[in-house]
């Protein structure tokens, strides 16, 4: 009697690779040169307060110390909503995904990514990697 011995056909999990494959924000500000390993290490090392405090400071020192007319506490909503999303496209394989991780619908996501440019902020990156939107 002739066995013949079968291989399990294991399948390989399938990757999904959607459209925000290449939007990184560490790899965007690399490629402009404004940031390295050194400065994201340090960054890291400060909390989120801390970030945006010393930023506020080195804006005020640039114009002379005070920041008078800037209603800085009525944009902080639209200030802090840019950067989720920023981070929020480049940490997800797609914008479904991306929506689903803030909980929004897609329909709200997709006004959120209009209003924010989302796709021509991350653009340079994807015209490097031949992606078309």
């Amino acid at each position: 009697m002739d066995r013949t011995v079968g291989i399990m056909g294991w399948k390989k999990k399938r990757k999904v690779q959607g459209k925000n494959k290449y939007y990184s924000l560490s790899k965007k500000l690399r490629n402009e040169q404004r940031s390295n390993d050194e400065f994201e290490v340090t960054l890291s090392r400060l909390t989120l307060e801390e970030v945006i405090g010393l930023k506020l400071e080195l804006a005020s020192k640039t114009i002379g110390g005070r920041l008078f007319g800037m209603p800085i506490w009525y944009s902080l909503h639209t200030i802090v909503q840019d950067a989720v999303l920023k981070y929020v496209v480049s940490a997800s394989r797609t914008h479904g995904e991306a929506a689903r991780y803030l909980g929004l619908h897609e329909i709200s996501y997709q006004k959120l990514r209009k209003k924010h440019n989302i796709d021509d902020y991350f653009s340079e990156i994807s015209k490097k990697n031949d992606i078309d939107y």
